[in-house]
Order: structure tokens, then C-alpha cells, then sequence
């Protein structure tokens, strides 16, 4: 289920934008992984071992070894519309995560993606592999947030359904095969060693295109990976579970979320106190309700038995650094770092 999923017929389903984390249980990752993952672009033969390396004779080279790399065209970069990405869900599906057979760690690189873009994640939900629960979750979000990223359900077997599911909860009903990604899908695995594939085999890898037909966009974000990112509705991306798939497919999808550069970005001043987060709680506590009028945010994080960390963010600087001596002052600390969220430079 995690794996890559849960990590050619008609063309034209919705539109197709194209110009031509989680550590599973081993055995799933294996399985998953095969079909999935466009790693190398061509296979590499094994080497004999050093013992016999000077008697044995030399193998003679693969077909698949002597066919060029292949890099493929990623999707161009549609204009922005003026509608721009403030706030994010993610949506981890996955019963092995649920059952801690498998350690989610992609919405942990989805909440840095955010941060890092001045993007709020406000909600992070694991849910089972259960297609009530992938439609309720999807449709809620989606009304909610202005990005939503999936994780896992898009492999080969009977249990990976996200596109289904969320097919459903778009009304964007039957699935159909989606002809670039089964262009792509095929180019790639001409040079890779497949064992002989049987036509139940071809038949599951081939369900990996099959994807929504209605209100869809299939981007291409990565010339690596024949792996598209199915976004539905302009904003619920879905991606697979295996963590090195859904990291790079994530980093290449960047340029496709819209994002407001002019927009002011927070400001974060950081201040370091040695006393204990029992001792300074009264104080955080007021400061943080006399300072809500200024839309400024107040944390605290312990590093234990070491300090505690006491955040202020806001836009703006000048307030930030005047709460921020407050603060340093009053529990006998000092500001560590001050400057825009993210990029702030030690002091």
C-alpha cells in the first residue's frame, strides 16, 4: 500500500498539461518499487565477484544496457490566473502507517516544503486505505484549503485506490488510461531487465495510468520519472507513498503551485532562554494574547534539559524585535535569530 502507491486508450482526459515518504515494509517497497521508480535509465550489468573476476570471462552486454539514457519532457508551466496557494492539507492513506508496519515521513518534507514557501499546512490526517474515508477527507479538504497533496495508493495491487476514490469524490468517473504515461511507462522499462512479464503482470503496471477522466491535469513535473502528478480540480495533487518518488515529484512540482511572490512574507525572531518552559508559561501566556491584536504568533520549544526556544512571527519586523527584547529581558535570554520565516540570520 505504501509503496509507490497509496504511495493507451483515449488521450485526451481533462486537461493534459505535456509539451511533446514513508519507509515501507520491506517486501511492499520491493514490490512497489519495481514498477514504480524510473531510477536508472538504463540497466547496469552485475560484476563478477574479485575472487573470480580475473577467470571469468566478461558478460556480454544487455540489450537494455546499450540504449541511451532517456530523459523525458517535462509538462510546461501554465500562467498563473491570480489565484494564489495560502493554505495546504495533506492527506497520508495508508493502512500499514496506520498499523506502524510503515513510518510516515512525508508530510514531515510536505509541512519544510510549506514553511519554506510561505504556504500555512493547516492539517496533516492518516487515514486508512477505505474509499469512504479517502472521498470524505478529499472533498473536505479540497473546500477548506487552496493545496492539497496525497500520499500512497497508486501502485499495482488490489488495495491501491486512490484514483479511484478520488475519481469519486470528484465525480470524474470511469478511469480512464492516461496514453502519455503509458508512453512514458513503456519507453522506460525498455531499458531496465524485467523478468518476463506475464499479461496479469502487464495488465497490474499498466493500472498505474489509469487515472480520473474529468476536471484533471496530468503534470509532468521530473524528465526523470514517468510517474505524472494527477491534480484534480486545480488543486489535489495526488502522489505516491515510497518517500524518494513523492520528495522528488514534490520538489518538481513547485513551479506549478502558484505562489504569490509579492506577497509580504513573515517575519520570525527567535529567542533562547535557559529557564525551564514551566517557569516562563505564565508570561508566554499573556504576552501571546497582548500581542493577538498584531496578528503576531507566539511559541515555545523546549530542547530538552538543554533551553527553550521562544518564537515570535508576524510581518512585522520592527514589532517582532520589540517583543523580542521584551521576551529576552524578561526570562534572562537573548535572541538568537531574527528575519524573514525561514531565512532568518543568526544574530
Amino acid at each position: 500500500m505504501p509503496g509507490f502507491g497509496r504511495a493507451s486508450s483515449s488521450l485526451p482526459i481533462g486537461r493534459i498539461i505535456s509539451s511533446s515518504t514513508t519507509s515501507t515494509a520491506a517486501a511492499r517497497l520491493s514490490t512497489v518499487s519495481t514498477h514504480l521508480q524510473a531510477a536508472a535509465a538504463s540497466s547496469t550489468m552485475s560484476q563478477p565477484s574479485r575472487a573470480t573476476a580475473t577467470a571469468a570471462a566478461p558478460a556480454p552486454p544487455s540489450p537494455q544496457s546499450q540504449l541511451p539514457p532517456i530523459t523525458f519532457d517535462k509538462s510546461p508551466v501554465p500562467a498563473s490566473n491570480g489565484s494564489f496557494v495560502r493554505t495546504a492539507g495533506c492527506i497520508i492513506i495508508g493502512d500499514e502507517v496506520l498499523g506502524g508496519k510503515t513510518r510516515d515521513s512525508n508530510s514531515n518534507y510536505f509541512a519544510k516544503l510549506c514553511f519554506n514557501l510561505g504556504i500555512t499546512l493547516k492539517r496533516i490526517e492518516v487515514i486508512a486505505d477505505d474509499t469512504d474515508e479517502i472521498v470524505e477527507a478529499a472533498r473536505r479538504m479540497t473546500e477548506q484549503y487552496d493545496l492539497v497533496i496525497t500520499s500512497g495508493g497508486i501502485g499495482p495491487t488490489h488495495d491501491d485506490i486512490t484514483y479511484e476514490s478520488i475519481a469519486k469524490a470528484f465525480e470524474a468517473e470511469p478511469l480512464q488510461y492516461h496514453d502519455e504515461t503509458l508512453r512514458r511507462m513503456t519507453e522506460l522499462n525498455k531499458r531496465r531487465n524485467l523478468p518476463d512479464q506475464t499479461e496479469e503482470m502487464i495488465t497490474a503496471r499498466r493500472r498505474m495510468a489509469l487515472f480520473p477522466s474529468k476536471n484533471v491535469e496530468v503534470i509532468f513535473p521530473t524528465p526523470t520519472l514517468w510517474v505524472p502528478v494527477v491534480r484534480m480540480a486545480g488543486k489535489l495533487c495526488i502522489l505516491p507513498g515510497v518517500p524518494r518518488l513523492f520528495e522528488a515529484l514534490l520538489d518538481g512540482l513547485v513551479p506549478y503551485i502558484s505562489i504569490d511572490k509579492d506577497a509580504p512574507r513573515p517575519y520570525r525572531v527567535l529567542v533562547r532562554t535557559k529557564l525551564p518552559e514551566s517557569s516562563i508559561a505564565p508570561f508566554l501566556t499573556k504576552l501571546a494574547e497582548r500581542v493577538k491584536a498584531e496578528d503576531i504568533k507566539v511559541g515555545s520549544y523546549p530542547k530538552l534539559f538543554q533551553h527553550v526556544e521562544v518564537s515570535l512571527i508576524g510581518t512585522d519586523l520592527d514589532a517582532l524585535k520589540k517583543y523580542g527584547d521584551e521576551v529576552a529581558k524578561e526570562l534572562d535570554g537573548e535572541i538568537i535569530a531574527s528575519g524573514k520565516l525561514g531565512e532568518e540570520p543568526a544574530e
